[in-house]
C-alpha cells in the first residue's frame, strides 16, 4: 500500500542561508503511524515539517530540490488548501490558532473557510468537540480556557478538516506534566480509533516513547537514525547528539553493558520496576 507520506531525496536551502536546512532526506510513513522526529535546535525538523504541510515551498522560498507526497498529492504542485484537507499542523502554542469568540465559533473557521454547507459544519464540529470531549466548552470564549484545554480546542480545529495526517510541533512544551501526559494519551487514543497519522517533534521523549511507532534522529539537516523507540534510544549516536534520553532507557543501557539483559525493553518506570523485579 502507498505510504501516507513520501519523500524522496528532499534538500531545501533557504534564501537568506549559506548553508541547507535539509540535505538529501528521504523517508516514508505509513497510514495509522506514530513518527517522532527528535533532534538538538537547528537540526531541521520545523524545516521538514514545512515542506510536509506545503509551507515549503509554497510560503518559504527557497532552493528545493526532491519531492514529498502526502496521500498521493505531491505537495510542490498542490494548491494549500487542497493540503489544508490532507495534513494538518497543531502549532507548539496553541493562542496562535485559536482567536475567535467562542470555542465552537472557533472550530468552524476552517470550515467556513473552506465554503461548506452550513449543516456540515455543525456536524463536523459537534463530532469532533464529543470525540475531544469538550462539548461543555462550546460557548466559552478561548481566553478564559486553561492551557490543556486550548491546546484540545487547536486541535479540534485541525480534526474539523478531516485531514489523515497531523503535524504537532512540540505540542508539549506549555504543557505541565500531568497535562501532557494527558494530551499523549488522547493522541494514542485518536490513532487507535480512527488510524490518524501522528508527526511529532517532541523533546520530551520519555512522553512518547511508549505509543511512538518510530523514532527520526535529525543532524545538520540530514536523517543521523531511524527505528522503534528501543532501537534509537540505546543508539550511542542518539546519546552523543544530546538528545533527552528517557530515565528508563538510559538504565536499560547501564544494565545491559553489565550484563543484565532484561527481557524486554521497558518504556516507562511501572514497566522497569516489573523487568527488574522479574530478573
Amino acid at each position: 500500500m502507498e505510504p501516507i507520506v513520501r519523500v524522496d531525496h528532499l534538500s531545501f536551502r533557504y534564501l537568506d542561508s549559506e548553508r541547507p536546512a535539509l540535505s538529501d532526506i528521504s523517508l516514508e510513513i505509513e497510514e495509522g503511524e506514530i513518527v517522532v522526529l527528535a533532534g538538538q535546535s537547528g537540526c531541521g525538523k520545523s524545516t521538514l515539517l514545512r515542506c510536509i504541510n506545503g509551507l515549503i515551498p509554497h510560503m518559504y522560498p527557497g532552493e528545493y530540490q526532491g519531492s514529498v507526497a502526502v496521500a498521493g498529492l505531491p505537495v510542490e504542485k498542490t494548491p494549500m488548501r487542497s493540503l489544508a484537507q490532507k495534513v494538518g499542523l497543531l502549532f507548539q502554542n496553541p493562542e496562535n490558532q485559536i482567536f475567535m469568540f467562542s470555542v465552537e465559533r472557533d472550530i468552524a473557521f476552517g470550515l467556513e473557510n473552506l465554503g461548506l454547507p452550513r449543516d456540515e459544519i455543525r456536524r463536523r464540529v459537534d463530532e469532533v468537540m464529543e470525540t475531544l470531549r469538550i462539548s461543555s466548552l462550546a460557548q466559552r470564549a478561548p481566553h478564559e480556557l486553561s492551557d490543556g484545554q486550548k491546546q484540545r480546542v487547536a486541535l479540534a480545529g485541525v480534526l474539523a478538516m478531516r485531514p489523515g495526517v497531523v503535524i504537532l510541533d512540540e505540542p508539549t512544551s506549555l504543557l505541565d506534566p500531568q497535562t501532557a501526559t494527558e494530551l499523549v494519551s488522547l493522541l494514542q487514543r485518536l490513532n487507535k480509533e480512527s488510524r490518524l497519522t501522528f508527526i511529532v517533534v517532541e523533546h520530551r521523549l520519555e512522553l512518547l516513547a511508549s505509543v511512538a511507532d518510530r523514532i527520526i534522529v535529525m543532524d545538520r539537516g540530514r536523517k543521523l537514525a531511524e527505528g522503534a523507540p528501543p532501537e534509537v534510544l540505546t543508539d550511542p549516536r542518539s546519546v552523543e547528539l544530546g538528545i533527552s534520553i528517557p530515565p528508563v532507557s538510559k538504565l536499560y543501557s547501564e544494565l545491559a553493558s553489565r550484563g543484565l539483559n532484561l527481557p524486554r525493553y521497558p518504556s516507562s518506570p511501572e514497566e522497569m520496576a516489573e523487568e527488574v523485579n522479574s530478573l
